[in-house]
This record gives C-alpha cells, structure tokens and sequence, in this order.
C-alpha cells in the first residue's frame, strides 16, 4: 500500500473524522447507563453499516450494562485479526457541561474522546480507507466494542476471549501513553473489607460498643504490608466510609483495595492473604468481598515480534512509535492471557484519560490510523 497515498487520503479525510468523533463524544455513555450505550452503539452501527466491506453486525444487550458491539469485514480471508475497544466511559451524565467537546489548536477536547470514543471511529474509518482505495487487508477483520470495560468486562468478558480464540493476532486500539504503544499491563483485582461493630452511644457509654471503623484502621496497616513494589505489586485502599453519626460508635464500616500485580503468583498470594486478615477485635467481625478480575498481560517474545512489525512500519513513515509497560489493565489483558500476540495502546496520542482536560492530537490522527492500516495490510 502506498504510505503517501494512505496518508494524504486520511488527512484529506479529517474534517469528516473530527465530526464524526464529535458526534459519538457528544452521546454521553457512561457505564451502567444502557440507553447512553445503546444510543452509542445505534451511532456506530448505522456508520458500519455504510460500508460494503462490513457484512455482519452483531449486537449482544447486556442487563443493566448495555449493548456490546461486534462488527465483522473482509471475511474472505483466511486468518483472522480482533480489533477491541469500548463504548463505555467513565464520566457520568453531564460531565460535558464541565467538559465542553471543542477544538482549541491541536487538542480536541471531550469527555471519553481519548478513552476512547475517537478510537471506535478511527477503527471504522481504517475500514473505509480499505474501501475507498479499494486495498484488500491481509485478514478478515473482526471489531469488538465492549460495553462495560471501564468496570471490569463482567459481561464482555466472554465475547472478549470467544473472538481471540479465532484471531492470529489483537490490536487494541486503547489510548496509546504518549503515542507509545503498550506491550505489558499489570493484572488488577477489586477487594472491599468490611466491619460489623457493636453500635452505643458516644457519650453515655461507648464501652458497650465495638468500632467497626477502629478495627478497620487497624487492618489498613497489615493491608499495605502486602506491597511488594520491587515485584510489581501494589495492594493499595483507596476509598473508606463508615458510621451512622457523630455520636454513635459506628457499627458498620468499609474500605476498597486496589490490588495491581504482573505475575499471576502474585495475585495468588495477595488474595490468599486479604481472605487471611483476622479480626484484631473479637466483637467486630470482619468480611472480605471482591475477586481479581483481569489477568496481566505479559511482554511475551510474541508480542515483542508484533510490536518490532509496528516499530518497522512506524520507522518507514518517519513516525515515531516507542513501547511502554504500564499499571493500567484492559480486556487486552483478557487476550494475552489465552496466548494470542497483544499490541495495546494503538490509540491517537493525547493525554487526560478520566479527567476533565481530556483530549486527543488532531495532528496524529492520519499518521496513527496510516500506520494501523499498514500493519492490518502488510503484516
């Protein structure tokens, strides 16, 4: 495929693009919120639905979650390649009135733009450049939209690993960490403590109560000690609450630990000891809920050729194109987990993720999706 040629039509393109990616940024879709995601959904698969080379629309409605997307093309070739993203973001309704969805310069602003609503459409628009060119990518190509990966792919989870057990190869099209695609991801698990107290009065006698909140602070320490940084895991509360009011001994109480790893050993081990912890008050009783929900997706020798595939592609379009590992996880992770080659991060660079001063660089866009297109047609 011509680089020059696939440049130039993408950034001949790019005013279509940018209104196509504000149109999707302006339906607000956080997680949980079904008609948002169905609206979104209803968005892109009208899009799909325009090009020829899309000849299966799959959507599967999730209870209380909404609509995952699966979009197939160019299925007459023989092999196979997964494209993942997802619909879901995590600003609730409203964020865009804090968050206006606005060009100022290179930084196109909006919420859920970087992570990842421009990404659905540049995953489009690659297929439409196959089209218009009338360029055959080397495999038939399967889009896999989630609808609730920014809460655990509780639901998207199956259909996750069910289309990578039928792909050579994933490219995850998740927002790239300053343009550098990201060849490692630590695995993460979701935990909650909580305390049953005895509740009494504060004041008239707080010797009949037992504090849930007392014995949680008391667990926190043994918590923390569970950190092993030099081994890449991290066991961290990160939010507590409990009590009724300002005078009462508070009966109930609870606290959320992240917990991120890179060996699933280790995961093993922080589980092992989180349903370990003993009550250090014997009339508090104490309960652990939650579970490790994503695998690490490790920097396995496979990965490495397919991001090397990339880095070669990127060189000959004078783009530069580093790798990265990071703490963050993705339902890339769920992938690499099954064995399948892995390259995440594929994303427009920006910056912002989840914050109000999330954008995309308009200026990477044809780059970005040239050297996806490349690497879906010569690899």
């Amino acid at each position: 495929m011509n680089t020059e040629k696939l440049t130039s039509y993408f950034a001949e393109r790019q005013p279509n693009i940018l209104a196509s990616i504000r149109e999707l940024v302006e339906i607000e879709s956080p997680s949980f919120d079904v008609s948002g995601s169905k609206e979104a959904v209803d968005y892109l698969e009208k899009e799909a639905r325009k090009l020829l080379c899309v000849t299966k629309v799959e959507r599967i409605f999730s209870e209380g979650f909404g609509d995952h997307l699966i979009l197939r093309a160019f299925e007459g070739n023989a092999e196979n390649v997964l494209l993942l993203g997802h619909t879901d973001t995590v600003h609730p309704r409203d964020t865009k009135k804090r968050n206006a969805t606005r060009i100022e310069e290179d930084k196109f602003y909006g919420c859920g733009i970087f992570d990842m609503k421009a990404n659905c459409i540049l995953m489009l628009e690659i297929l439409r450049a196959f089209e218009t060119l009338d360029v055959q990518p080397n495999y038939s190509l399967t889009i896999l939209l989630a609808c609730d990966e920014e809460i655990g792919s509780h639901s998207g989870r199956e259909f996750v690993e069910r289309e990578a057990k039928l792909a050579k190869f994933c490219l995850v099209c998740e927002p790239s960490a300053n343009g550098k695609a990201k060849t490692g991801r630590k695995g993460t698990g979701t935990f909650t403590l909580k305390t049953h107290g005895v509740p009494a009065h504060a004041g008239l006698e707080p010797e009949k109560g037992a504090s849930a909140i007392l014995e949680i602070s008391r667990q926190i320490p043994l918590i923390q000690q569970l950190n092993e940084p030099e081994s890449g895991t991290t066991a961290n509360v990160c939010t507590i609450q409990g009590g009724t009011t300002t005078n009462v001994i508070p009966s109930e109480a609870e606290c959320t630990i992240d917990v991120r790893f890179t060996k699933m050993s280790e995961a093993e081990r922080i589980e092992s000891a989180l349903r370990s912890l003993k009550n250090l008050d014997e009339r508090v009783s104490i309960e652990i809920v939650g579970e490790i929900n994503r695998p690490p997706m490790e920097r396995t020798e496979a990965v490495i050729n397919l991001y090397q595939k990339a880095k070669t592609i990127a060189d000959a379009i004078n783009y530069e194109f580093g790798e990265t590992q990071v703490g963050g996880a993705s339902d890339g992770n769920f992938v690499g987990a099954l064995g399948i080659p892995v390259l995440d991060g594929l994303g427009i660079a920006g910056d912002g993720a989840h914050t109000l001063f999330e954008h995309i660089l308009i200026s990477d866009i044809p780059k970005r999706a040239t050297l996806l297109a490349k690497l879906l047609s010569e690899t």
